[in-house]
């Protein structure tokens, strides 16, 4: 695993598939998203090497139920004590209740799933002991108050988070980076690309200077106009 620095308070935490990202506030840190199965004692080593204590890591806020993103997140509660919190659409996935629904693919999206898969530990993820329901609107304590933003269509409980005060935006799978040139694109491997579509645009309309993506590297720096472009509202 990477650990890479972004801002002063945020740090990306890239895996083999998927990432994650560490907040920090003065007196607490916020980890968003936990990566795949086995993630959870990386991320407790990377917390460690950054100078805090996985104690100190209060909360994981999930995005999505896809494994790349909630593997770890059973693990790494169960060393540091983090709440874990998602959108109740997808806590039951979280929770182990059900199986999520696989994603409809595009008949263009085959072959890059078909190179991504093989990367993915093989497993069941151990689900966390709870998981509390966060809704569009919430705000939650971190980053000078993040608020949470449903954004359907990735999966049906997608959520992105968005610190006003910092101009940071955590849009999960919902937008991504290309890995060949960095462009800014909708995300893939969707239940509705209709939906997805109109989540992006309402991504969009955000003031974001710092967009932090599921895949793909951050846009650091008028992020906004990034993200309208892949709205094709620019």
């Amino acid at each position: 695993m990477d650990v890479i620095g972004l801002l002063p308070r945020l740090h990306l935490l890239r895996f083999p598939v998927g990432q994650a990202y560490l907040w920090r506030d003065d007196d607490a840190s916020t980890l968003i998203d936990a990566g795949p199965i086995g993630a959870g004692r990386a991320i407790a080593d990377a917390v460690t090497a950054l100078g805090h204590a996985p104690g100190d890591v209060r909360r994981i806020v999930l995005t999505h139920f896809h494994e790349d993103h909630v593997g770890g997140a059973g693990e790494f509660a169960a060393l540091s004590g983090a709440e874990v919190l998602a959108h109740p659409l997808d806590a039951p996935f979280v929770r182990g209740e059900l199986q999520g629904p696989p994603p409809r693919f595009e008949e263009w999206e085959l072959p890059i799933h078909a190179e991504v898969a093989p990367h993915l530990p093989e497993g069941t993820p151990v689900p966390p002991a709870a998981v509390t329901d966060v809704a569009d609107g919430d705000v939650l304590g971190f980053g000078g108050g993040a608020r949470v933003i449903h954004v359907p269509g990735h999966t049906d409980g997608s959520i992105a988070l968005f610190l006003p005060d910092e101009a940071v935006l955590f849009t999960g799978d919902t937008v991504a980076a290309s890995p060949v040139d960095g462009t800014v694109i909708p995300g893939v491997f969707n239940l509705s690309r209709p939906q997805l579509l109109a989540s992006v645009a309402r991504l969009a309309a955000l003031d974001a200077e710092v967009a932090c993506f599921g895949h793909g590297d951050a846009v650091v720096g008028d992020a906004a106009a990034a993200l309208r472009k892949a709205a094709g509202v620019a």
